[in-house]
């Protein structure tokens, strides 16, 4: 059995495609992606490097998106994308094509209906953006994460399975980040593709955070800002002079996920929707800033929801500077005890497993079986 996976959330592809390999030795499994995610930047993305690391042959999709593009260039690799996902298709005759959303898994799916291979396609977020809402057109089926969701999509395909969550999040498997001090720890995550913004911010307030504070923070690795670098040789220069510890890391990947999560008292982060399954699920108070310009402010619903169930307060990107980044993370410290879940009942999508429902739809949806 041959798979294409595709789409712009591969957090949630992951432990599909283990659990595929499980239940089914010798399946083949080909992931169309971005190799490199913004512009000018010369390093592989995380998607890049965790589906690799898995061993699956990896094709760097060149499609561009319409919503809020002006730039002509992007714009001509929308047919660039489907000519591409065609022939890589017609090349490849997969069995299905498993769509994790986004603007990349539109040309790939709506190839693959063309060519007559049936595709699913999984729903993270609260409120679909576009592509979602396009790409269900053409799909065997629509498997939701939350069931607020389901009113967006035809109720002869939607289907409420809930988001394939990291096993490794619930586990300490490493021993990487140790403090000698009795300082509460916060774990900032500046996402896959590396917020320049936040990790400025950070840059510009680590000595007065690092007097108060531990930090692990995921920078990501974009190759024009070199953030990365910025921040490693800032915390050289100050190390001797603060009390607090700094972890910096690209990314912080399934061997030391369990360890930072556990270790975090407070989680700063944007507010994507697996990432704020995650927070959900370890029940890990958080201070969100979401991304403002995603389609139908997606980010933004997703951090109230978090805000609301009572684990989160929000700092609007708008707001966001050195300053507001200190006092917002005191005032959420001062407070911690009080950050908790209001309503247990949204922890049950923990009952379900999603990974098994969405692998088991995969497989029935394949011309093969």
């Amino acid at each position: 059995m041959k798979i294409v996976m595709t789409g712009g959330h591969h957090s949630s592809a992951l432990p599909v495609i283990k659990k595929l390999k499980e239940k089914i030795p010798g399946v083949e499994v080909l992931w169309m992606g971005h190799k490199h995610s913004m512009q000018r930047d010369k390093n592989p993305t995380l998607e890049y490097i965790e589906i690799t690391s898995l061993g699956i042959p990896f094709y760097d999709l060149k499609a561009g998106k319409v919503y809020k593009t002006y730039n002509i260039g992007r714009l001509l690799k929308v047919p660039l994308g489907f000519f591409q996902a065609f022939w890589f298709l017609l090349k490849n005759r997969p069995d299905a094509i498993m769509s994790f959303g986004g603007y990349l898994a539109v040309p790939v799916v709506i190839a693959g209906y063309i060519l007559g291979i049936p595709s699913l396609t999984h729903e993270q977020t609260v409120v679909t953006g576009y592509s979602n809402k396009l790409i269900s057109r053409f799909t065997k089926k629509v498997l939701v994460s939350w069931k607020e969701s389901e009113k967006y999509f035809p109720t002869d395909k939607v289907l409420y399975v809930g988001i394939p969550l990291r096993k490794e999040i619930f586990h300490i498997s490493s021993d990487s980040f140790n403090f000698d001090n009795d300082l509460l720890t916060i774990y900032i995550s500046a996402g896959k593709t590396g917020s320049h913004i936040i990790n400025e911010n950070v840059y510009h307030s680590l000595e007065k955070l690092l007097t108060f504070c531990n930090i692990i923070h995921q920078s990501g690795d974009h190759s024009l800002y070199k953030d990365f670098e910025k921040l490693e040789s800032k915390y050289t220069e100050i190390r001797n002079t603060v009390r607090g510890k700094y972890y910096l890391r690209k990314f912080v990947l399934e061997d030391e996920i369990g360890e930072a999560y556990m270790k975090a008292d407070l989680v700063v982060s944007r507010s994507g929707a697996h990432t704020m399954s995650e927070i959900i699920a370890l029940q890990k108070p958080s201070l969100l800033i979401p991304i403002p310009w995603v389609s139908h402010n997606e980010q933004y619903e997703n951090a109230k929801m978090v805000k609301d169930l009572g684990l989160a307060c929000i700092l609007n990107e708008k707001d966001l500077n050195p300053e507001s980044l200190i006092e917002n993370i005191k005032f959420c410290l001062s407070d911690i005890n009080s950050m908790k879940v209001k309503d247990e009942s949204a922890l049950d999508f923990l009952k379900n497993d999603p990974t098994e429902l969405i692998t088991n739809e995969i497989i029935q949806i394949s011309k093969k079986i």
